[in-house]
C-alpha cells in the first residue's frame, strides 16, 4: 500500500501486511522518513541523502509489489520468501536527477540512492540518520572485544565524555521488547563506496550512518541502507531482508561451491596425544588431522600460517617443515579437501595471480589475513577467488559486507567478531551471546568454537591458547551448542583429533550437523548477555542448541515446530548437576529418548553452560 499527501510531497509505503510504514517527505528540501510498526513509531523523522547541502525535491515516482522466492546456494533457509510494497520515487537533487528506492517488508525496510551521474567535484555521500527514543538502548560489535552496551540512548544524547566507538550492525532495544537493527547491504555490488561509518551525533541527538564515494561522473547506486524488526533479538539473526536486498548470484556455476565443517591446525600446536604425539607444523601431524577428517565426514582441513617462510611477487617459498606436496596428495586420496592460509604482510604474491596458484595447488579455498576493511580489496579478492573456484574466509576485522552471500556464495564465512582465543584471550559465556545476537546479524561468522579439551587449554597446554591460565570459561557441551548457533558456511573446529574420539558421544552433534544446509532456522529464546536458543532443520531432522551466561538457567524449549503425528528420537548432550564452567567444564551427559510435536524440554544449563538436542524422525 502507498499513499500521499499533497502537502510538500510525501509518501507513504506499507509493508505487504500493512504494520510497517515508511513515511517519506521533502519538507524543506531535505529527505526525511520515518519509520512506524504496528502504529507505533520505531524511528522518529531523519534525514536522508546522497549529495551533502544539495536541495531535495519528490518529482515523481511508481509503487509495485513483489511476492517471490529464490533458492540460495546455501545458507539458513533453502528457500527465501521475497516479498515487499516498493516506492521508487524520482528526485530533483539540485540539479542532479536521481531515484530513492524504498523497499517496505514485514520485517524492515531498505533504502537505496541512485545518481544517473554526478561532477567529480559533488562527493556523493549516502548519509542516513536515526531518531531514535531516550530510552532506547544500543549494542555494537567491537571488534576483537565484547560488543558495546546496553548505551542508553538518553545517556549518548548528553554532551561530554568521550563518544564511544560503533560499528554495524547496530541492535537498538525498546523498553516494550522490540527490537531493531541498523545495517547495509549489497556493499559488494556497488563500486566505489567504502564501509559503512556510524557514530551518534550528539549536536543533532542522533544516530548517524555515512559511506562515501569516489563519483566516476557515471551511473551511481549506493548500498541500501537496512533497518530490520523483531519481536526477539534473535529474530533479527534469522531476518532475511538483508539477503533479499543483495544481488543474486554471480556465479554461473555454483556447484563447486559446497558448505563444511573444518578441521584447523593452529590451536592445536603443542598439544601431546595420548600416545606421546607433539602436534606441531610438520607433515605427521597435517597427515593426522586428514585421516580423521575423513574418518568422520568433515569436508575440509585448514592449514594456517606458517607452511611458507617469505613471499615475493609470483613467488612463495615454501617451509621445509611441512611437505606440502604430500599432504595434498594424502587429503585427496582420502577425499579431503584443503584450504590454506594466506597472510598479506609477509610480501605481495600480487593479488591478480595468488588465486590461480592456490588451485594450481590443488587447494579449495583460502583463508585471507590482514587485508582489513578495505572493500575495493575484498570485492576483488571474492570475484577472483570466484573465478579460480576457491572459497574465501577473510579474517582480522574485515569488512562485513552483509548479503555477500547470495551474490557471491563462495564468501563463506569472516572473522567479524573475536573468534575464540585469538590473540591469545578468551571471550566470556556473556560476550558469546552478545556476538551471537549482534555481531552475527551481517552473516556468516567463522569464530572457532568447538575446543573440548577445555582442561588442557586452561593448563596452557596449548602454545596458541589464552596467556591467562584458566580464562576459558565454558563447558563441553556449551562448546558444540556454539558450533550450530552461530551460522557459517564453513564450521572451523579448532581442537585436536584425540580431543574429539576421547568424547566421540558428545562430538556426534558436530559430526551429524549438517553446516550450511539448513532448510529451516530459527531462534526459540533470546535474550542480549543472557542467553540463546537456536533450532534449525535439514530434511525431517532438527538440531538444537542453547548456551547460557555464568548465571546458570532452564529454558523450557517447546516442541511445536514437529511435525504432527510422528514419534522422534531424539539424543540429549547435557551438562550435568557438578558441571561448571570455572570448576567442573567437561562434566557432561549423553542420553536418549522419545519427542513428540508439543512436548516441552526443560534444558537445564550449569553456569557457562548449554545443552544440545539431535531430533530425527524413529526409525
Amino acid at each position: 500500500m502507498v499513499g500521499t499527501s499533497a502537502a510538500y510531497h510525501s509518501r507513504y509505503v506499507f509493508s505487504p501486511d500493512g504494520a510497517v510504514c515508511a513515511r517519506v517527505s521533502d519538507a524543506g528540501g531535505v529527505i526525511r522518513y520515518r519509520l512506524s510498526w504496528h502504529g507505533e513509531e520505531m524511528v522518529g523523522p531523519s534525514e536522508l541523502s546522497i549529495l551533502p547541502g544539495a536541495p531535495a525535491q519528490i518529482s515523481g515516482g511508481k509503487v509495485s509489489a513483489t511476492s517471490q522466492s529464490w533458492k540460495p546456494v546455501w545458507g539458513q533457509f533453502s528457500r527465501i520468501e521475497d516479498c515487499y510494497i516498493e516506492s521508487v520515487l524520482d528526485l530533483d537533487l539540485g540539479g542532479v536527477e536521481g531515484r530513492l528506492y524504498v523497499r517496505v517488508y514485514d520485517r524492515g525496510v531498505g533504502f537505496r540512492y541512485e545518481l544517473s551521474g554526478c561532477d567529480d567535484g559533488a562527493n556523493p555521500t549516502l548519509y542516513c540518520e536515526y531518531n531514535l527514543a531516550g530510552d532506547n538502548a544500543l549494542y555494537s560489535p567491537a571488534g576483537e572485544g565484547e560488543p558495546l552496551g546496553p548505551l542508553a540512548v538518553s545517556q549518548l544524547k548528553r554532551t561530554g565524555g568521550r563518544e564511544p566507538r560503533l560499528r554495524m550492525p547496530i541492535v537498538v532495544e525498546r523498553p516494550d521488547n522490540k527490537y531493531l537493527a541498523i545495517l547495509e547491504s549489497d556493499l559488494v555490488s556497488t563500486e566505489g563506496f567504502g564501509v559503512m561509518s556510524v557514530r551518534f551525533d550528539r549536536a543533532k541527538g542522533k544516530l548517524a550512518s555515512s559511506n562515501r564515494a569516489a563519483p566516476t561522473g557515471a551511473k551511481l547506486v549506493t548500498p541500501w541502507r537496512v533497518i530490520l524488526l523483531g519481536e526477539t533479538a534473535g529474530d533479527l539473526v534469522v531476518n532475511t531482508v538483508p539477503v533479499n536486498l543483495a544481488a543474486p548470484c554471480q556465479i554461473d556455476d555454483s556447484a563447486w561451491i559446497k558448505p563444511g565443517k573444518t578441521l584447523w591446525d593452529w590451536r592445536v600446536h603443542g598439544y601431546t596425544a595420548p600416545d606421546g604425539f607433539v602436534y606441531g607444523i610438520n607433515t605427521e601431524s597435517h597427515l593426522r588431522f586428514i585421516d580423521f577428517a575423513a574418518a568422520n565426514g568433515i569436508e575440509y582441513f585448514l592449514i594456517d600460517d606458517a607452511w611458507y617462510t617469505e613471499v615475493s611477487s609470483g613467488r612463495i617459498e615454501m617451509s621445509d617443515k611441512l611437505d606440502l606436496q604430500r599432504v595434498a596428495d594424502h587429503a585427496r586420496e582420502k577425499g579431503v579437501d584443503l584450504i590454506l592460509y594466506y597472510d598479506r604482510r609477509k610480501g605481495d604474491y600480487g593479488d591478480e595471480t595468488l588465486f590461480e596458484y592456490y588451485r594450481s595447488l590443488g587447494m579449495k579455498g583460502i583463508k585471507y589475513g590482514f587485508m582489513r576493511d578495505n572493500v575495493p580489496f575484498s570485492r576483488n579478492a571474492i570475484r577472483q577467488s570466484a573465478e579460480s573456484h576457491l572459497l574465501i574466509d577473510f579474517h582480522d576485522s574485515p569488512a562485513p559486507l552483509t548479503g555477500v552471500r547470495r551474490t557471491y556464495p563462495n564468501a563463506v564465512t569472516r572473522e567479524y567478531c573475536h573468534a575464540q582465543q585469538d590473540a591469545r584471550r578468551a571471550f566470556t559465556p556473556e560476550a558469546f551471546i552478545k556476538m551471537a545476537l549482534i555481531n552475527a546479524i551481517q552473516g556468516p561468522v567463522d569464530m572457532n568454537n568447538g575446543c573440548l579439551d577445555i582442561d588442557g587449554i586452561n593448563r596452557g597446554e596449548r602454545q596458541k591458547g589464552p596467556r591467562k591460565r584458566g580464562s576459558y570459561l565454558t563447558t563441553v557441551v556449551s562448546e558444540v551448542a556454539r558450533t550450530l548457533i552461530i551460522f557459517s558456511g564453513l564450521v572451523c573446529i579448532p581442537d585436536a583429533p584425540e580431543a574429539y574420539a576421547a568424547k566421540a558421544d558428545l562430538f556426534e552433534f558436530i559430526r551429524q550437523m549438517p553446516v550450511g544446509r539448513w532448510d529451516e532456522s530459527r531462534v526459540l529464546h533470546s535474550k542480549i548477555g543472557h542467553h540463546i536458543c537456536t533450532a534449525r532443520r535439514h530434511g525431517n531432522a532438527w538440531f538444537i542448541g542453547a548456551v547460557v551466561n555464568q548465571k546458570g538457567d532452564v529454558l523450557s524449549i517447546d516442541l511445536d515446530f514437529l511435525r504432527e503425528g510422528i514419534e522422534y528420537d531424539v539424543t540429549f548432550y547435557e551438562d550435568t548437576e557438578a558441571t561448571h564452567c570455572k570448576a567442573n567444564p567437561e562434566a557432561y551427559r549423553v542420553r536418549k529418548g522419545k519427542v513428540r510435536k508439543g512436548d516441552t524440554i526443560q534444558a537445564r544449563m550449569a553456569p557457562g553452560g548449554g545443552h544440545a538436542m539431535w531430533i530425527r524422525p524413529a526409525r
